[in-house]
């Protein structure tokens, strides 16, 4: 944020809506675009071009037991093998039941894309980085498909695996909107201090307009978030497992992470909403119930006082049909506005609550009890669960 700027900020507002209106509150009237001093951080550099053949930069072996190095691969080779040739609940039972008899997810695959080769775009003071994938997407009919991605400190020089959090951001936002509000130093702070394991953050890139990543006549966006999943648990040392993802947004991005949650229950432990709305999704709700019985969802989900785009009062709501419905959930209603500046406020409380869960969740899967020296532990005593509710 260029010096000073802090100082004068009022408002941004995450949506440019033109004619169209959120459901929550028809017809509110919003800011048309941010304040010219918004930075677009960081700066967009030319894609690196993708195929097939693209090498995959995957970490340095370090010294890792024999036995135990060979067990990883074989669970990672397994997991992607998995990934390309389709849900591996129609193949195992979950908890001891058959998956046939829950409903699979309600989407159907697009083919797997093609492998896209990371790019370091940027580094800060604490060792974390930022790096930028783009390539061709056969969700979006061959279209233009990229993402930022957070790898935390040290990641090049372990052989852990990590859990992933996706971002999907508001109408006309860049995917560096969550980098412009503090995501990388939110990070680095709460994984230094070991209040949540080191984790994976994938910002996805949208498309234009108010789609809620939504698959529709404009664009396959949610068939696309998908795609990015498996395609990073294809390039990244991941742990691909429902237990080891969450999915969260802001506004637009806050309807499309719970839609896509709730349409694919199998994929995602962990979905937080953030300024968001709900309309329509009581129906996928109430088809979740047997699944998220068995297998749970925590959920977080919370609202601005002062919001009037999305109304703060669906949250409380429709987080007690979560509950109804077997997830975990809980809401807030913060003071604010429908802004950046509200979710920069309570960002590293989000990330709390997504790092608690999967850490819970990736301890309870572990065959034994991560070791005491650190929360990073956690990742590589569970590398090899990715088998459990693997896509």
């Amino acid at each position: 944020m260029p010096a000073g700027a802090q100082g004068s900020r009022t408002q941004v507002w995450l949506e440019s809506l033109g004619d169209w209106s959120w459901p929550g509150r028809a017809g509110a009237a919003v800011e048309s675009l941010p304040p010219s001093w918004v930075p677009a951080l960081p700066p967009r550099l030319d894609r690196v071009a993708v195929g097939p053949g693209a090498p995959v930069a995957w970490p340095r072996e370090r010294s890792l037991p024999r036995a135990r190095a060979l067990l990883v691969g074989v669970a990672a080779a397994i997991c992607a093998t998995l990934a390309l040739n389709g849900p591996l609940e129609r193949a195992i039972g979950l908890g001891g039941g058959s998956a046939a008899t829950l409903p699979e997810t309600r989407l159907p695959d697009t083919p797997p894309a093609p492998l896209a080769t990371l790019t370091e775009i940027s580094r800060d003071g604490a060792g974390s980085s930022i790096d930028a994938a783009s390539y061709a997407s056969p969700a979006l009919r061959g279209g233009h498909g990229s993402f930022l991605v957070y790898l935390p400190r040290g990641y090049a020089s372990t052989t852990a695996h990590y859990p992933v959090i996706y971002l999907l951001h508001g109408d006309d936002q860049p995917d560096s909107a969550f980098l412009q509000v503090g995501l990388q130093g939110a990070l680095d702070e709460l994984i230094a201090s070991r209040a949540i394991p080191p984790l994976i953050a994938v910002m996805i890139q949208g498309g234009p307009g108010p789609n809620n990543w939504r698959n529709s006549a404009a664009g396959n966006y949610q068939s696309y978030v998908l795609e990015v999943q498996r395609l990073v648990d294809r390039i990244l040392p991941t742990i691909p497992a429902r237990d080891a993802r969450a999915i969260a947004g802001d506004s637009m991005g806050g309807y499309g992470a719970m839609n896509i949650a709730l349409s694919n229950p199998y994929r995602y432990s962990v979905v937080e909403s953030w300024l968001a709305f709900f309309n329509g999704l009581e129906g996928e709700l109430r088809q979740d119930r047997p699944i998220l019985t068995r297998l749970g969802l925590r959920a977080f989900v919370y609202g601005a006082e002062s919001d009037h785009i999305a109304d703060p009062a669906e949250d409380a709501p429709f987080a007690a049909a979560l509950r109804a419905n077997g997830a975990r959930a809980k809401s807030a209603i913060y003071p604010g506005e429908h802004s950046l500046q509200t979710v920069e406020a309570h960002l590293s409380s989000m990330l709390l609550f997504a790092g608690h869960a999967l850490a819970q969740q990736l301890a309870q899967a572990a065959p034994v009890a991560p070791p005491a020296a650190g929360a990073q532990a956690v990742g590589q005593a569970t590398a090899a669960q990715g088998r459990a509710h693997q896509r």
